[in-house]
């Protein structure tokens, strides 16, 4: 009785290890190689622990600059947490597995699988179903690493695309960059026909952003280099000049603006859809009290953007508070989204800096 005990526990344990080497291995599979916005539950744990502690140091600072300087480094030190993580629970599953098998005690059985995953075998005499699993585990202890170093090129290229079109927009928007600057560049001639080549390249930027920041989330954790610039106030900048064109001014626009309103609205939403409801992230709110205050502009907001527009000399609707009824109704498409991501990622409010 005793002995079918324990081969029935060596038995789950075996299974239990196998288990959890699978789902290591699916997990990794799943957050680099798999072209979907998959939520990989493994994954948010190790990056919600080291989110935690940047968050901890972050609410400590006095400063904006500070807190950017702080939550500047969580993503590329979640991004080298990661292998660690995953090479940790397949030593731990191959260690179930090898005592399992009758390797030794669970001391022997845990040095053994550390020696097999980072050197590729052990001078013992071991039977031989052992010394497959030993090769099988070096095998993915080294598949595991080359994942992650395989895939760093392709979201420093994102990143640096993504970046290069933050800087750009943030060079047109004015100083403070503002959607009301953005607005009046757009409009430096008075005439919002020839501005496509503009809004094509922001849809182009909006429709990459969707794909790379749901398929590789901890893209949107990566700060932009100055502390000032974010890619998510970034659209805003975008959506809000467009809805300030449709709600404030009497001059007809392109089908291509529209387009490019859709796209950065799909896309906040879709990346805002998948850290709330697929990852389940609970955004901290580090930002100060005028911070956020600024990051939600309100009646008094549009009423002085109003009249900067008016003093530019664009051709104006007739009613101030119907076109913000407008600008406001129509921002509720892309507002809880906006705020939602600002708070998660502690955007800067542009006209603040």
């Amino acid at each position: 009785m005793l002995f079918t005990l324990h081969i029935a526990l060596r038995l789950a344990v075996g299974l239990a290890g196998g288990l959890l080497v699978i789902t290591t291995v699916s997990a990794a599979i799943r957050s680099f190689v798999l072209p979907r916005n998959e939520s990989v539950r493994l994954n948010a744990f190790v990056f919600g622990g080291v989110r935690a502690l940047f968050n901890f140091a972050a609410r400590h600072a006095r400063t904006y600059a500070r807190r950017d300087r702080i939550l500047s480094h969580y993503a590329p030190v979640g991004l080298v947490a990661l292998p660690i993580g995953w090479l940790a629970l397949v030593a731990l599953g191959y260690t179930a597995i090898y005592w399992a098998l009758g390797a030794g005690s669970l001391a022997a059985s845990y040095e053994l699988s550390g020696n097999s995953l980072l050197t590729l075998g052990t001078a013992r005499e071991i039977p031989l179903v052992i010394n497959a699993f030993i090769y099988s585990e070096a095998t993915l202890g080294l598949l595991l690493l080359t994942l992650l170093i395989s895939y760093l090129p392709t979201i420093y290229q994102a990143f640096s695309r993504r970046e290069v079109v933050v800087a750009q927009l943030e060079l047109r928007a004015g100083v403070p960059a503002s959607a009301c600057g953005l607005l009046l560049w757009l409009g430096h001639d008075h005439d919002f026909l020839n501005d496509d080549e503009h809004w094509l390249a922001w849809e182009k930027w909006l429709v990459e952003i969707d794909e790379s920041h749901t398929s590789l989330p901890v893209m949107a954790f990566f700060r932009s280099p100055q502390a000032g610039r974010s890619w998510v106030t970034a659209i805003g900048l975008v959506l809000d000049a467009a809805n300030l064109l449709f709600s404030t001014l009497d001059v007809p626009h392109s089908r291509q603006v529209e387009l490019t309103f859709t796209a950065g609205c799909l896309a906040l939403s879709r990346i805002h859809r998948f850290f709330d409801h697929k990852a389940e992230t609970q955004p901290t709110e580090l930002r100060s009290g005028p911070e956020q205050a600024a990051a939600a502009p309100g009646r008094a907001a549009f009423a002085e953007t109003w009249q900067q527009i008016q003093t530019a000399g664009l051709p104006m609707r007739p009613d101030e508070e119907a076109a913000w009824q407008h600008y406001h109704e129509r921002r509720q498409r892309y507002a809880p989204a906006l705020d939602f991501m600002s708070k998660l990622l502690m955007a800067p409010n542009p006209a603040s800096k």
